[in-house]
C-alpha cells in the first residue's frame, strides 16, 4: 500500500532529531508495531522520505503531469447545458463554457449522454406488408405478360405537392426547383411529399 503524506510525517517523527534519532531499521520495526495490519515499510523507503525532507523541506507528493481534472462544478454546468437545451452540440457547450470539446465529450460519455440526430422515417401501417406483396405480385404478373413493362415506367425524384397548385421537385444538380401546375380547385395549405411512377 503506498504511503500518504500523513504516513510520511509519522515516519519523520519516528526518525527523531538530534541525539534521539533512530536508525532506519528501528523506524521500520516501530512503524510495523504501530500498524500491524499494514504492509511493513522498507529501509529504502525510510531513507527516501528522510532525504526528500532534507532536500525539499516537505514530504508532499509532487504535482502530477498532464491536464488537470475537471472539477464537479464544471461537470454540472455541462450536464445542465444539455438538460436545458437538448439540441445543443458539443461545440456549442464547449464554446459557451470555455472548455475543450474533448472534455465535454468525456463528461457526456461519463453520464451516458449520447449525441444523436433525429431521423424521420416512414411509419409502417398494419396493412403495408399486404400492399407491398400485392404490388410485387402485380409488377411480376405484368412483367411476365409484357417483357418490356418495367422499362416503360418513368420514375420521378422525391417531390412535394402543395394544395396551392405548386409542385416543388428536388434535383441533385440545381437543388430546389419550382414547377407550376394547373391545379386550380385544390385546397390550400395542404402538401404531400411522395415519389411518382408513370407508365408510358
Amino acid at each position: 500500500m503506498p504511503l500518504n503524506e500523513r504516513d510520511r510525517i509519522e515516519i519523520l517523527m519516528m526518525i527523531g532529531v538530534g541525539d534521539r534519532m533512530r536508525t532506519q531499521q528501528e523506524v521500520c520495526r516501530l512503524f510495523h508495531e504501530m500498524h500491524p495490519d499494514r504492509e511493513p515499510v522498507s529501509q529504502s523507503t525510510v531513507s527516501r522520505i528522510e532525504r526528500k525532507y532534507r532536500e525539499l523541506g516537505h514530504v508532499r507528493d509532487a504535482p502530477r503531469q498532464g491536464r488537470p481534472k475537471i472539477n464537479e462544478n464544471v461537470q454540472q454546468d455541462v450536464i445542465l447545458s444539455a438538460l436545458e437545451n437538448p439540441h445543443c452540440t458539443v461545440r456549442q457547450v464547449s464554446r459557451d463554457l470555455n472548455i475543450g470539446k474533448s472534455s465535454v465529450s468525456n463528461i457526456f460519455k461519463k453520464v451516458k449522454y449520447h449525441p444523436y440526430r433525429v431521423r424521420l422515417i416512414h411509419e409502417l401501417a398494419e396493412d403495408d406488408f399486404d400492399r407491398r406483396t400485392e404490388f410485387c405480385e402485380y409488377m411480376m404478373d405484368h412483367n411476365n405478360q409484357n417483357n418490356g413493362f418495367i422499362a416503360n415506367i418513368l420514375f420521378s425524384d422525391e417531390a412535394t405537392f402543395f394544395g396551392t397548385g405548386m409542385l416543388i421537385g428536388k434535383t441533385p444538380a440545381t437543388g430546389l426547383r419550382k414547377i407550376h401546375t394547373g391545379c386550380k380547385n385544390a385546397i390550400r395549405n395542404i402538401h404531400k411529399r411522395s415519389m411518382c411512377g408513370l407508365v408510358l
